[in-house]
């Protein structure tokens, strides 16, 4: 980490480098960001931001059920209970029995409130009230080397199956054809949405974890050409967005999630005002 560090020094000569908690947020950012970039796009593409949004609700369940069992580290109680979360989800929705938004909206507010409950319950729901807005500034350099190594993951798990994910929500038909489990490939997606969610949650927060992973990708929609472009211009919003608004939120003394989002927003903002003014053009 010290590398890191003095690279940062070398290459950074600002003020805001400074400081070592600025430093470790910096480097979570670089990590973080490409991963929010890249899967928002299946989740924009399979119009599941509602769905993600659920996920980031299911986290104070998590926490609620590692305090109830004594667990130290509440990343595993939170894991374990997304992925249940996850996968309920999806059983429940490829069932038919409603529509995939009433019962995604059911089991987020179940969750949600469970979650509540149960650590009001015992006194202490104040404590973890921090979660609900997250703090990048808190993460530390095992949790920086964490992110490396869930940075890796996605990557080998996105170029195994990307082509699996895109056909499945693009044609379920046509991907039986080729046969691709439907069922299987959205379980694989969802177990890598539910394990991004809850391993950041402790630094983006409940309340706009969802907007990290949705406007980075409609973003790009807005300009992007291809599938390949598509990606890039998600990737590179999102690492935008979280750089530019970490730096932002020092300067302003604001929050740092919260100032990541509104630079996310407006420049979907802008990308929404280009891809309309050169729509018409062509027209």
């Amino acid at each position: 980490m010290d590398a890191l560090y003095g690279l940062i020094d070398f290459l950074l000569p600002f003020e805001w480098t400074e400081f070592m908690f600025m430093k470790n947020a910096f480097l979570a950012i670089l990590l973080i960001t490409p991963l929010f970039g890249l899967v928002g796009t299946m989740v924009v593409n399979n119009r599941m931001s509602f769905f993600s949004d659920a996920l980031g609700h299911s986290a104070l369940t998590g926490i609620a059920i590692g305090v109830l069992m004594g667990v130290d580290n509440y990343l595993l109680s939170m894991l374990g209970f997304a992925l249940l979360f996850a996968l309920g989800i999806s059983a429940v929705t490829g069932s038919g029995i409603s529509s995939a938004d009433t019962i995604i909206g059911v089991f987020s507010s179940t969750g949600l409130a469970l979650g509540v409950v149960l650590l009001s319950a015992s006194g202490g729901f104040a404590k973890y009230s921090n979660y609900l807005i997250g703090d990048i500034l808190t993460v530390q350099p095992e949790e920086i080397a964490m992110l490396a190594v869930l940075l890796v993951v996605v990557a080998v798990v996105w170029a195994l199956f990307f082509n699996r994910f895109l056909l499945a929500s693009l044609n379920a038909d046509l991907a039986a054809s080729k046969n691709i489990r439907e069922g299987a490939v959205q379980k694989v997606f969802v177990v890598l949405v539910a394990v991004l969610v809850t391993v950041s949650i402790k630094w983006v927060g409940v309340l706009i974890i969802n907007s990290l992973l949705v406007l980075p990708a409609a973003s790009a929609r807005n300009v992007a050409r291809s599938m390949r472009s598509y990606h890039v211009w998600s990737i590179c919003v999102s690492m935008f967005s979280g750089v530019s608004g970490l730096i932002l939120s020092y300067y302003l003394g604001t929050a740092a999630g919260g100032t990541i989002v509104l630079v996310a927003a407006a420049v979907f903002f802008l990308t929404f005002l280009y891809g309309r003014l050169v729509g018409k053009r062509r027209a």
